[in-house]
């Protein structure tokens, strides 16, 4: 039992980091970007170049070097979801919604292509694996490098928080959230947040890819269209737009499948967890932590 609620929580961690960027951009503009998973998938491809050209590391400074292969990851992550947002959902961003979800999955389809002709089409080892000394913890077995990987996340995850909720961005965030045009009257840069938002929520679900190939060790140029899809569940179960609920979604679902996995088998898992989205969306559409809102007009 220790183990099945140690392995979900581990592996909602991650889903927790990707979702997070699908509920702040939601959010504020109501827009599913189904491109965040690959934004992930980019994550995993760029420290891998880094690592790369870095060259051979030591075990001693594997967890010092990823780690600040995770701070370049993240920025450069980051500035790929601003660029994202500007070229193809700030020129469309007054058109009909269903027209910003074609292009989401369009541009879903330019990275993971994209990165097949940059990178081939072959899975990739990652230069650095995460190992180490399995430990005994009230019957569960887990390692040093599984809580560095949850300390991270679980870091992230509450700077976001405080951010979003304790400073001044947060609260131009927010405002956007409620009514962009009152908050552009009151002197709020509306494109400028938005990006800001792109950018951290892109940053975030970089930092989850790096963690993932240097946990499990390969990464493929399809590895984000899971993931997205896993995290978009996330976000529906614990809230999409509600941080806290969003964070718990992820673990929820990790959760759940971990547990499905054992009852189930590891084939059922996938079925498992989207069996879970049909029925949150049919009997709690607004998630666990979410609230029903009034849209304006």
């Amino acid at each position: 039992m220790t183990q099945l609620v140690w392995n979900g929580l581990f592996v909602g961690s991650f889903y927790a980091l990707v979702a997070l960027g699908y509920s702040m951009v939601y959010g504020i503009i109501k827009l599913l970007n189904f491109a965040h998973g690959d934004l992930y998938m980019l994550g995993a491809f760029s420290g891998f170049a880094v690592l790369s050209a870095v060259g051979g590391v030591s075990t001693a400074m594997t967890l010092p070097v990823l780690l600040a292969v995770l701070l370049l990851t993240m920025v450069s992550t980051g500035l790929a979801g601003v660029v994202l947002e500007r070229v193809a959902y700030r020129p469309l961003r007054g058109a009909p919604r269903l027209s910003l979800l074609i292009t989401a999955v369009g541009a879903s389809f330019a990275i993971e292509y994209g990165m097949r002709s940059a990178a081939g089409p072959d899975p990739r080892v990652y230069p650095v694996r995460l190992s180490g000394t399995p430990l005994e913890v009230l019957g569960a077995t887990i390692t040093v490098q599984q809580l560095v990987l949850i300390g991270v996340a679980v870091v992230l995850m509450a700077g976001l928080n405080l951010l979003v909720t304790r400073t001044r961005e947060g609260r131009a965030m927010r405002a956007i959230a409620l009514d962009p045009r009152t908050s552009s009257l009151m002197g709020i840069d509306v494109n400028a947040v938005i990006s800001r938002t792109f950018f951290l929520g892109s940053a975030l679900a970089g930092a989850a890819g790096v963690m993932a190939g240097a946990y499990y060790g390969k990464i493929d140029f399809l590895m984000g269209f899971l993931i997205g899809l896993k995290a978009f569940t996330a976000a529906v179960i614990g809230g999409i737009g509600n941080i806290p609920g969003t964070m718990l979604g992820g673990l929820v679902l990790g959760l759940l499948e971990s547990f499905g996995t054992y009852w189930l088998g590891g084939e059922w898992r996938d079925v498992f967890a989207f069996g879970v989205l049909i029925l949150f969306l049919t009997v709690r559409p607004t998630g666990l932590l979410g609230e029903r809102v009034t849209e304006r007009v």
